[in-house]
């Protein structure tokens, strides 16, 4: 595999919905009903299910469906050194759901963490996986920065930019660990922007206001960048831009056009887009995100995972059609459509990329 045929022209972001059999698993484990040892059989026998219906849709590219995690960010940054848990009693505010408060803050200076349990189950995915190409998803670095995760640094570093090194350091060296194991597949995924686009927009009358996100977006930039520094060549890095979801619904809403300059600076040989709904504004900014860059490729979530109704099949752009693709755009708690709804929305993206591109 080459950065020249991943992300494919029909893909996954990589979280699907869990069985409920697993999510009975889970809230037994939680209960001390069965030993952690009994949740990973339950989290194997789940696992190498869905990886082979994955390969029988047709995917060239198959994940865990982030069946191991109860968030698809917490317990990432809760693997590396320097982070800790607790308890966020603000929740998140999803529009017309309330999620659990589990939160992540540092505890100290961040650090790669060889044992992150993420290794483990990477060599798992990649073995069930067989020929096809196991893909491995994890948050943006910038997720410590929302949602007061950040608000010790001071207690830690010098300085901002020490932090963000670091952070970057630590990203940079889990990447290439991953790399080791085998993986030529990465994906990073990221609410942050679309937390921006909201802040950036509704900040336009306040010019203090407006720089600190300004401030923010350009931090993001650099540690992304840090993170993705000097990787091998055989490695493709992309990125999933989401506005949250959770249940079916939403954190955040607007086009890409306040963050397009930031995310055109963005080192990574592909960008997955949400463009489900409305609220991810219209095509046009992602002439600018592309910025004529040959060898990165622009994959449009054009198809929800939200709902079960599938969507027509007329979409435009505005970069050249060999830089695009096709992807499905779920939380341990689900969304409002079935597994077999979920099921005929991969075939419908293949169907549609058979027809553009006859793959």
């Amino acid at each position: 595999m080459t950065k020249l045929s991943a992300p494919y022209r029909y893909d996954i972001v990589g979280s699907f919905l869990r069985p409920q059999e697993l999510k009975e698993a889970r809230s037994k484990f939680k209960g001390g009903e069965i030993s952690k040892e009994e949740l990973t059989q339950a989290e194997d026998k789940w696992i190498s299910d869905l990886i082979e219906k994955e390969k029988e849709v047709g995917l060239k590219a198959v994940t865990d469906g982030e069946f191991r995690r109860s968030w698809w960010h917490l317990d990432f940054l809760w693997g590396l050194k320097g982070v800790t848990r607790y308890d966020y009693q603000q929740s998140y505010k999803f529009k017309g759901a309330k999620t659990r408060t589990d939160n992540a803050e540092l505890g100290g200076k961040v650090a790669y963490n060889p044992d992150h349990p993420f290794f483990d189950h990477f060599l798992f995915t990649k073995k069930a996986a067989g020929k096809a190409v196991a893909k491995q998803t994890i948050p943006s670095p910038t997720m410590l920065f929302r949602d007061n995760r950040s608000d010790k640094w001071p207690e830690f570093y010098v300085s901002w930019e020490d932090y963000l090194a670091d952070l970057g350091k630590a990203y940079n060296e889990t990447i290439k660990h991953f790399y080791d194991l085998g993986c030529r597949y990465l994906q990073i995924d990221d609410t942050t922007w679309a937390f921006l686009i909201s802040k950036l927009n509704e900040s336009q009358d306040n010019p203090e206001e407006h720089a600190k996100y300004v401030n923010l977006a350009e931090s993001a930039v650099t540690v992304i960048n840090a993170a993705l520094a000097d990787l091998p060549e055989d490695l493709t890095v992309t990125t999933h831009i989401c506005r949250g979801d959770f249940k079916s619904t939403f954190l955040f809403s607007g086009g890409y056009e306040p963050v397009a300059p930031y995310l055109a600076q963005l080192n990574y040989d592909g960008f997955f887009l949400e463009y489900d709904s409305d609220r991810s504004g219209d095509l046009a900014p992602i002439k600018q995100i592309w910025n004529g860059r040959e060898n990165v490729k622009l994959v449009l979530g054009l198809v929800t995972s939200k709902f079960g109704k599938l969507e027509d099949k007329d979409a435009s752009g505005y970069v050249p059609l060999e830089n695009l693709c096709l992807s499905l755009a779920s939380t341990e708690e689900g969304n409002s459509l079935t597994e077999a709804e979920e099921w005929d929305k991969l075939k419908f993206i293949k169907e549609v990329a058979d027809e553009v591109w006859g793959e």
